[in-house]
C-alpha cells in the first residue's frame, strides 16, 4: 500500500480543515516546500497536494506552489494534486508544472467523460468525497445528489479512486474502513483511502483490506502521531 503524505494549501501556506470546513483552519507551515521536501527524504514516493483555494473558487491560486513543490522532490517523490482540476487545460497544465497525476472531484461528477478526456495527457484519480454516501463537491461546500456507489462504474480510464469519508477528514477518529472496503469490493479501480487516519494501527487496518492501494494522511503526521518513516515501514512502501 502506497503512503500519500498530504499538504493541503491555502493563500499558499499548509493548513488543515475539520470535516472540510474553511471556518475551522489549522495553520501547519507557511513553507510548503519544505515540508514536501522532508516528506520525500523521509522515504515517501508520493506526495499528495490539495488546492483548497482551487477547490472552493476554480482560481488555481496555488498552482505556483504545487509547481515548485514538485520541482523540489523530483527524482525522490511524484506529486498527485486535486483542487480545482475542472477542465483538461486544468490538467496539461499540472502535468506542464511536473504534477504526475491529477486528482479530479467536481468536474468528474458533473462529467465523467471528462475523466477520459484529461487522461490522454496525464493520468487521473478521480476524487470521490461523500457524506453519508452522498457525493459533495466545490471544496464541499455542496452535496451533488449523486450517491457513491452508482459511481464507480463511470469512470473506465481512472488510474485510482481517491475516496473521502468527509465526516471522518481531519477529525483523527480512524478511518471508515468497512466503507472503503465495500467500494474496493465493488470496483477494479484501486482505492486510495482518505480521512480519518489517526495511528499506525489505522494504516496496518487499511492494508489488510484488499483493493485499497494507497492511504492519504496529513493531520496525524502534523500532530506527532507517527513519522512518515514509521507509516511507510506498516505499508511497505
Amino acid at each position: 500500500m502506497e503512503l500519500y503524505p498530504a499538504i493541503d494549501l491555502r493563500g499558499g501556506r499548509a493548513v488543515r480543515l475539520l470535516q472540510g470546513d474553511y471556518q475551522r483552519e489549522t495553520v501547519y507551515g507557511d513553507d510548503p516546500v519544505a515540508l514536501a521536501t522532508a516528506f520525500a527524504e523521509a522515504g515517501a514516493t508520493w506526495i499528495h497536494v490539495v488546492d483548497l483555494d482551487g477547490a472552493r473558487t476554480g482560481e488555481p491560486v496555488n498552482r505556483p506552489v504545487i509547481a515548485a513543490i514538485a520541482a523540489a522532490v523530483a527524482g525522490q517523490a511524484r506529486v498527485q494534486t486535486g483542487g480545482g482540476v475542472r477542465t483538461v487545460d486544468d490538467a496539461v497544465a499540472l502535468a506542464a508544472a511536473g504534477v504526475a497525476r491529477v486528482v479530479m472531484g467536481s468536474a468528474a461528477v458533473a462529467r465523467p467523460s471528462l475523466v477520459s478526456e484529461a487522461t490522454e495527457y496525464v493520468p487521473v484519480a478521480v476524487g470521490l468525497d461523500h457524506r453519508d454516501g452522498e457525493l459533495a463537491v466545490h471544496g464541499w461546500v455542496e452535496g451533488s445528489g449523486v450517491r457513491l456507489y452508482d459511481v464507480l462504474g463511470s469512470y473506465p480510464t481512472a488510474s485510482a479512486f481517491v475516496i473521502t469519508n468527509i465526516a471522518r477528514d481531519g477529525m483523527l477518529t480512524g478511518p471508515d474502513v468497512e466503507g472503503l472496503g465495500t467500494a474496493a469490493a465493488a470496483s477494479d479501480v484501486p482505492i486510495i483511502a482518505s480521512g480519518g487516519i489517526s495511528s499506525l494501527d489505522d494504516l496496518r487496518a487499511l492494508a489488510r483490506v484488499p483493493g485499497i492501494a494507497g492511504a492519504i494522511t496529513g493531520k496525524a503526521i502534523y500532530e506527532h502521531r507517527f513519522t512518515v518513516a514509521q507509516a511507510l515501514a506498516v505499508t511497505g512502501r
